[in-house]
């Protein structure tokens, strides 16, 4: 429990953010503000832009930021750079920086609840067994770089892999071959793309995916799956084109939707609420609307990380309500958060503010609602 610096009362407040959860909601331009330093000196000893840059001359169009970079900079990201012969990855021309492991089923996946490798879901199409595909792998993905800087990042280490504009040392360059490569390893039957957030790769990732499809079909490797770990804020068009691969390969879209309103999305992720809720909705309609020509497994996953004292009920009222009006066989799945990264100063999710946010989802009318990471729940507020 902390002071809020707008109401000064007592409550659920995280120093990485200042101010309350009522406050954001109810004065956005005055606590917005309340976030944005913390955060902006964090930025700066790793080389990344306080802001989505605005004064540049090249334009990133991948997602929502629609950065502007300017020559010697980088987009909000940190992947995208402009060093003076146009917009190139960090990692160089055609190369992405990535941290890749093997990841035995049943994995530890957003989606571990409906995915094909856990279960019955897509079976005989896209998995061979009823159940764990025991013996067989994810190959794991991890991607530098994401266009959200959430103050309760959970795997920060994504920034500090391709900070200053340089890999760090435990970071591999790769090449969409180097990718497809690990890909068709006959004991690999998913390829989850996460991090940090596959978006600012994306266009490699579509080269690699495509590839590791058609490969893995001539080699008759029947199952190899294409999944998407993501905050959702990719462009639409883009986002059509990797989401159909993962549809063709019996792959899911894992969409994080961080809240419903857009001035408490802004203070936990350091974009702009407005457009990002926009185009989580936009992203979210597309999705929904490609599901239908697949039945199983679902194409769509959302989750929803419970912030203590800022992702509240009402937030994930929000969230379902929109979901089972666009379609109510949508699966999501409740995530319980722990201390991390800026915002170290708030307890676990509370067992209460899962089971009241799982409640309110259902009466929302979505059919299918999973709690994920439940061993991190306790009685702490």
């Amino acid at each position: 429990m902390a002071i809020c610096s707008l109401c000064g009362f007592t409550k659920l407040v995280s120093g990485s953010i200042g101010v309350c959860y009522s406050c954001l909601k109810s004065r956005p331009s005055d606590a917005t503000p309340f976030s944005r330093s913390r955060r902006s000196r964090w930025r700066l000893t790793i080389g990344f832009p306080e802001e989505p840059p605005r004064g540049g001359r090249l334009k990133c169009n991948l997602c929502v930021n629609e950065c502007w970079i300017p020559e010697g900079g980088s987009g909000f990201c940190g992947v995208w750079v402009n060093r003076g012969m146009g917009l190139e990855p960090v990692a160089g021309k055609g190369r992405m920086a990535v941290h890749t492991y093997l990841d035995p089923h049943p994995t530890n996946c957003v989606a571990t609840p409906v995915c094909p490798a856990t279960t019955d879901r897509g079976f005989p199409e896209f998995t061979f067994t009823k159940g764990v595909e025991r013996g067989f792998y994810n190959l794991a993905v991890f991607l530098g770089g994401c266009p959200l800087d959430c103050v309760f990042c959970q795997n920060w280490e994504h920034k500090t892999m391709i900070a200053h504009s340089r890999l760090a040392s435990w970071a591999r360059s790769y090449t969409v071959d180097d990718l497809v490569e690990e890909a068709l390893d006959p004991l690999v039957t998913c390829v989850c793309y996460f991090g940090g957030d596959p978006t600012p790769h994306t266009p490699l990732l579509i080269q690699a995916s495509k590839t590791i499809i058609a490969r893995s079909r001539e080699r008759g490797q029947r199952y190899k799956r294409i999944c998407w770990e993501t905050d959702g804020l990719l462009n639409p068009n883009v986002m059509r084109e990797s989401a159909r691969l993962s549809l063709e390969s019996g792959g899911i879209v894992k969409i994080d939707w961080k809240a419903w309103t857009p001035s408490v999305y802004e203070a936990l992720t350091g974009v702009n609420g407005e457009k990002a809720v926009r185009r989580l909705m936009e992203n979210t309609r597309l999705l929904a609307g490609m599901s239908k020509s697949r039945g199983e497994p679902p194409l769509l996953v959302v989750s929803i990380l419970l912030v203590p004292g800022y992702v509240t009920v009402e937030e994930v009222e929000g969230i379902a309500g929109y979901i089972a009006n666009l379609d109510a066989n949508i699966p999501v799945v409740l995530l319980a958060f722990h201390p991390d990264h800026l915002m170290r100063d708030l307890p676990p999710t509370s067992r209460r503010h899962a089971m009241e946010a799982e409640k309110a989802i259902r009466k929302a009318g979505v059919k299918e609602v999973y709690i994920g990471n439940e061993w991190l729940l306790g009685d702490y507020y």
